[in-house]
């Protein structure tokens, strides 16, 4: 169980940093920082029973009709990854107080964001369902998309767009091989697959294998997908430490490492990951040794470190695991102290190029010593946890599987790679200290701002002598990344070995290539460049947005035929497919069922003759009013009053939205030309009118009523103590259905208000009407009771969550109307809350039953003693799809409540 309250914990932590950011302001990072701690210490209390080789473990059965569980498991490997997101990322956040500026609003995004992506990333790597780990994998692509655009920086769209775009394809491989992998195995469960890889053979099997590699390469920047990190460096610099240290990049690693179990030990597998890595490894070296900008060399000296990571794990043995893990350590701990120490020097120097900061050890000492520390573990040098780990990747490529020069040459791959890393850490340190100090008004920042830091630093340099501290740890995480090897004990000095004669050479020839940077710097200059894979992505993007404009040129259209071709051709065919013989008769004999009906149609038939006719735009919204109108009278007359209430709120509430919207625009609509064919689009009107009505008739006429149907009917009360079964089969049979389509329209009303719903101050409102002021006061009161009793009341007779929010919409709409500075009783409502507390209450209820060892979703109810009723999780659940209705409404009336002129403006910004 500690697994599901370390990964609610820190879901509470984001959840509750608007609170904290607005008690504490940017300093918000500092409780931030404990929450994690909490959470590292809650996991670390588990070590023991880790490491007797014992796993800790929770589930909760999600989708039983497949066997699919929500399992938690944690073993050595899993721990390492949670405590680098967890620990790390307690460092970024004591970090980012000082650095971010005073502005409150980017520090409750930054801060929530972040957070919600250590869980993303806790998740991850505790997963024990393929699905579950599926879904966290894809949240870690969506956030990092936030967290790089975040701010609104124009120079950050593009790669923001760019590394969601690298790493969806790799999460839709990555779905692809689980699909593959449950219907091979027969199971998602992935300590099942790890521990019976047997039951992977053959042509499938491999092609899952296959997927997972392009899933891996992309989330951690393998060749040819590389480019998307040095391009995700427009993030800010904590954003950028955490999510290239410790957690985005090093799910890859994650991935690898535990499909190495299943996939290990074969020659593809292995030459795949050795040589893909490897040449990552050393392209991304000779790529920083280009560069002055600090943050763009970290940047490509990420892509090279983790093409060594890759490299090692495909050595194919225990010992080589045993290598990455530790080495996926360091380079946590020294990638995220130089980036921390980059973030301070520009905001101190207010420049980030090496050339620009010669002399800084003069008047920022301690900051220029601790990045020579991290400079000497990245480039391998002791006694730093870098040396002992480079060192582990020498010997572990070595004695690599396969023919003895393969190893080596892999070894002289990595040494290549480590020379090149050797040579820009110099020239980084280098830049740093000689040379006259051109920035003399410097001083060091507070130690509140060097201290994450400094930890970090000083951690690095000490795990390298005291590495036998870890070695029981990664010993454990190896031997579960590889169950069938033996992983060495890790130490210091292993003595006079081949691979401490190749971390001297690495030593020795970066010392050398340093010392000849002017010739090679001349020499990386004239190596001409070809387009890179950034640039044949965007030709590639913009090429398929050319052909969707090209699509889509039809509904750009000023007439409304363009838009109706395409859907009224549809309707033709597929009634053509419905109305086949069985239906025939039912459509020659169905007939009216009396003068109602027929009265009704000849009031139908009116209404739009007479929208064909008018010119008025109040009018025409007047009368396709009476259509909807018409149509609820006849579903009423038929028996059915939910379809009938949702139609006329939704009719009422369009008329709202309309006048919105027209409001100083033209009250005529524009004329239609002479030489248009009426009479041909007339004809088109009467063809597809009946050809909806054969279809209609044929697939109603079948049958009495559906098999489902009538199982509903028979037993929903029985089963769900609510007799209105359109409800019913909303909030308890089919509540998924309903909260996946919720969910849209909360991203629809997120999207609308970030496009802002308020004008600006100084901006004008237009006067209400003081006839729809009156209306106003008198009916809104009303509306939001009848909306009350139609939510309460849904699960026993006519209503629901949906309908009562749209009664309680259609009130801020008339609102809206009547008030358009603001209304009062609903002029206070916002979307952002409504949106969040409703998906707060219908997650939360989704997820209550789980504590009971039921499916998600599962409707419970509780009976209080006394004449209080039972209370409903289903209620509940329809009180989130009411929120969350309800918001998108008032997003909706919001923006179009703000003044054309001022909204084109904000669009345009947008």
């Amino acid at each position: 169980m500690i697994l599901a309250v370390v990964l609610a914990w820190q879901v509470a932590l984001a959840a509750g940093t608007p609170l904290l950011t607005r008690r504490f302001g940017r300093d918000a990072g500092y409780p931030l920082a404990a929450g994690y701690l909490v959470g590292a210490g809650l996991l670390l209390s588990r070590l023991p029973v880790i490491l007797d080789d014992r796993e800790v473990a929770v589930a909760w059965r999600w989708l039983p009709a497949v066997e699919i569980d929500a399992a938690l498991r944690m073993d050595a490997l899993g721990l390492v990854f949670a405590l680098l997101a967890l620990g790390v990322g307690a460092l970024i956040m004591a970090y980012c107080p000082r650095y971010l500026s005073s502005d409150p609003s980017r520090h409750e995004r930054m801060y929530a964001t972040m957070t919600l992506f250590a869980a993303a990333m806790l998740g991850l790597v505790l997963s024990d369902d393929l699905l579950v780990l599926f879904v966290f994998w894809e949240l870690t692509s969506i956030l990092s998309f936030v967290l790089i655009g975040q701010g609104g920086r124009p120079a950050a769209t593009g790669p923001a767009v760019q590394a969601l775009l690298v790493t969806v394809t790799g999460g839709l491989a990555l779905l692809t091989a689980i699909v593959l992998l449950a219907v091979h195995a027969g199971t998602t469960s992935l300590n099942t697959i790890i521990a019976e890889p047997q039951r992977l053979t053959g042509g499938p099997a491999w092609v899952a294998g296959g997927l997972i590699l392009v899933a891996a390469f992309t989330k951690s920047a393998q060749l040819p997908f590389h480019f998307w990190l040095p391009g995700a460096m427009v993030a800010t610099t904590p954003v950028s430490a955490y999510l290239h240290a410790a957690t985005m990049v090093k799910a890859g690693i994650y991935l690898l490492m535990r499909f190495s179990a299943v996939f290990g030990g074969t020659v593809a597998w292995d030459v795949v990951l050795m040589v893909g890595g490897l040449l990552t490894a050393i392209l991304g070296a000779a790529l920083a040794l280009r560069q002055y900008d600090l943050k763009a060399l970290l940047a490509y000296s990420t892509v090279s470190q983790l093409g060594l990571l890759v490299g090692v794990i495909g050595a194919g043995t225990s010992a080589g695991d045993a290598a990455a893990i530790l080495y996926t350590v360091a380079h946590a701990l020294f990638k995220a102290t130089l980036f921390m120490l980059v973030g301070i020097i520009d905001h101190q120097a207010g420049s980030r190029d090496v050339r620009e900061l010669s002399g800084l050890h003069r008047v920022m000492p301690v900051t220029v010593w601790l990045t020579v520390l991290a400079a000497m573990s990245l480039a391998g040098l002791p006694p730093t946890i870098g040396f002992v780990g480079k060192e582990a990747i020498f010997g572990s490529l070595g004695e690599a599987r396969g023919v003895w020069w393969l190893g080596w040459f892999a070894a002289g791959l990595a040494v290549l790679a480590s020379v090149l890393t050797f040579a820009y850490a110099a020239r980084l340190v280098h830049g740093m200290i000689e040379g006259p100090t051109r920035q003399r008004w410097l001083r060091e920042p507070s130690w509140s701002f060097l201290a994450p830091a400094a930890v970090a630093a000083v951690v690095a340099t000490a795990l390298g002598p005291a590495v036998a501290v870890l070695s029981p740890l990664v010993e454990r995480a190896a031997a579960d990344a590889r169950p069938d090897g033996t992983p060495p004990y890790l130490a210091f000095w292993h003595g006079f070995t081949p691979a401490l004669g190749l971390s001297a050479g690495t030593v020795l020839l970066g010392t050398v290539l340093f010392l000849g940077r002017v010739r090679v710097d001349r020499w990386l200059r004239a190596v001409p460049t070809t387009p890179s894979f950034a640039e044949l992505l965007e030709r590639g993007r913009h090429g398929l947005l050319r052909v969707g404009a090209l699509v889509a040129r039809p509904a750009h259209a000023a007439g409304p035929a363009p838009y109706l071709v395409r859907p009224l051709l549809a309707v033709v065919l597929l009634a053509a497919v419905a109305a086949m013989p069985p239906g025939v008769p039912a459509i020659v004999g169905g007939g009216l069922a009396g003068p109602a009906d027929l009265l009704l149609l000849i009031l139908l038939g009116a209404t739009l003759a007479g929208l064909l006719v008018v010119r008025s735009a109040l009018a025409a919204i007047a009368l396709t009013g009476v259509v909807g109108l018409l149509l609820t009278a006849w579903f009423l007359a038929v028996g059915a009053p939910d379809v009938a209430l949702t139609l006329m709120l939704v009719e009422v509430l369009t008329a709202v939205v309309v006048m919105l919207a027209l409001r100083q625009q033209p009250g005529r609509l524009a004329p239609v030309g002479r030489g248009r064919p009426v009479a041909g689009a007339a004809l088109v009107a009467l063809v597809t009118g009946i050809a909806a009505a054969a279809g209609t008739a044929g697939l109603t006429g079948r049958s009495e009523l559906s098999g489902p149907g009538r199982w509903y009917l028979d037993h929903a009360a029985e089963l769900t103590g609510g007799a209105n079964v359109v409800n019913t089969v909303l909030v308890d049979f089919r509540a998924l259905d309903t909260l996946g389509e919720a969910v849209v329209l909360a991203v629809v009303a997120l999207g609308l208000v970030q496009l802002g719903d308020r004008a600006p101050a100084g901006e004008q409102a237009p006067a209400g009407d003081l006839v729809l002021r009156f209306a106003y006061r008198v009916l809104a009161p009303l509306m939001l009771v009848a909306s009350a009793l139609l939510f309460l009341l849904g699960h026993e007779r006519t209503g629901g969550g949906f309908i009562g929010a749209l009664l309680a919409g259609t009130a801020v709409g008339l609102g809206q109307l009547a008030h358009p500075g603001g209304a009062p009783l609903l002029g206070r409502l916002r979307a952002l809350p409504l949106l969040a507390a409703g998906l707060l209450v219908a997650v939360g209820v989704g997820l209550a039953p789980l504590a009971a060892g039921r499916p998600f979703l599962t409707p419970l109810s509780v009976s209080p003693p006394g004449p209080v009723a039972s209370l409903s999780t289903s209620l509940l659940f329809d009180l989130g799809v009411y929120l969350m209705v309800l918001a998108l409404v008032v997003a909706a009336v919001r923006r179009l409540g703000v003044p054309p002129t001022v909204r084109a403006a904000q669009e345009t910004l947008s």
